[in-house]
């Protein structure tokens, strides 16, 4: 038994940074908005999912016109990002905004409208593909540039390159978004409504445009998220997104919601744990709990952490991060 766990722990590693760079992405997106609003948005969650799917349907209708596949992903990718990051936008505008304009103070408000945003989201695109194909179960089209893969140390982990493809732009989405929040004017008016909304908007700054501006990058990012998805696990749905939004929004508890390394890391940490104990908890327990109790984890490590350190791993005081 031991010699078998020892076999496979470098692949588990390598895959567990896959699945936590998922979650990482979509935690981004939990991060931002609650940074600003103090709002969990769990309708990013179908955000993530119509980005998903708006890959799918680049790849099946422009796959046959455009032979090379990394071009094929950047068109995905940018359409992706633009339609989540306007339904971002869209759900802020019309479910969002007139609460806050109203003044509610019941916390539960808003997480209830999120929730009812989430089934009414999964239901438009759900009628939208009936319609369109008779099929809401969709399957990525394969391009073959995209499907290679090696070995890296005498074949103790096999690598695809839509692996890397992944970690790469999920690396560059944390640097891009860092850079942004702490060097660009964009990045100082979110961190000044961030901070204190009604001082902010004495000094000039439109809270509404900021939060609006926040909610089109927090989506656009979900919508990356959903493409690079589709393409590594394949099979998409209208209710791809609500597991991997449970688990970005543990991600984003662990780490320290409202802070953006906090997301990533919990992200990280997350995957390399769901991957451990989907791998080999059937092993270690000669097959009486299987691969799907990989699940679990990250709910009880969300009441764990809630327990025992509310404010994530990095400690921060979340008012004062995007």
């Amino acid at each position: 038994m031991l010699e078998q766990i020892l076999v496979l722990l470098p692949q588990v590693i390598f895959d567990g940074f896959v699945l936590g760079f998922v979650y990482a992405m979509v935690a981004l997106g939990y991060t931002m908005v609650y940074g600003v609003l103090e709002l969990i948005n769990f309708a990013h969650a179908e955000v993530f999912m119509i980005g998903a799917v708006v890959g799918v349907e680049v790849f099946r209708y422009l796959g046959p016109h455009i032979g090379n596949g990394y071009l094929l992903l950047l068109v995905a990718l940018l359409l992706a990002g633009a339609i989540s990051g306007m339904t971002a936008i869209l759900v802020e505008r019309f479910a969002y905004r007139p609460l806050r304009k109203r003044g509610t103070t019941n916390r539960l408000v808003p997480l209830v409208t999120a929730i009812g945003v989430s089934f009414i989201l999964q239901d438009l695109v759900r009628l939208i593909e009936g319609l369109w194909h008779n099929e809401f179960f969709l399957r990525m089209r394969t391009m073959e540039d995209l499907e290679g893969s090696f070995d890296l140390f005498g074949g103790a982990i096999f690598v695809q390159t839509k692996s890397l493809i992944l970690i790469l732009v999920s690396i560059l989405m944390l640097l891009g978004l860092t850079y942004l929040v702490n060097r660009t004017k964009l990045g100082v008016a979110i961190r000044a409504v961030a901070q204190d909304l009604h001082t902010a908007s004495l000094m000039g700054i439109d809270p509404d445009r900021i939060i609006s501006r926040t909610f089109l990058i927090g989506g656009s990012l979900g919508g990356v998220a959903g493409v690079l998805f589709a393409l590594q696990y394949t099979t998409v749905s209208p209710y791809v997104g609500f597991l991997p939004g449970v688990k970005a929004f543990t991600a984003a508890v662990l780490g320290g919601i409202g802070n953006i390394p906090g997301a990533m890391l919990g992200g990280l940490v997350l995957g390399q744990l769901e991957n451990f104990f989907g791998t080999y908890l059937p092993i270690l327990t000669n097959g009486n709990f299987g691969t799907e109790y990989k699940d679990v984890v990250a709910f009880l490590l969300l009441v764990f952490i809630l327990l025992v350190r509310p404010q994530g791993l990095l400690g921060q005081v979340v008012r004062e991060k995007v």
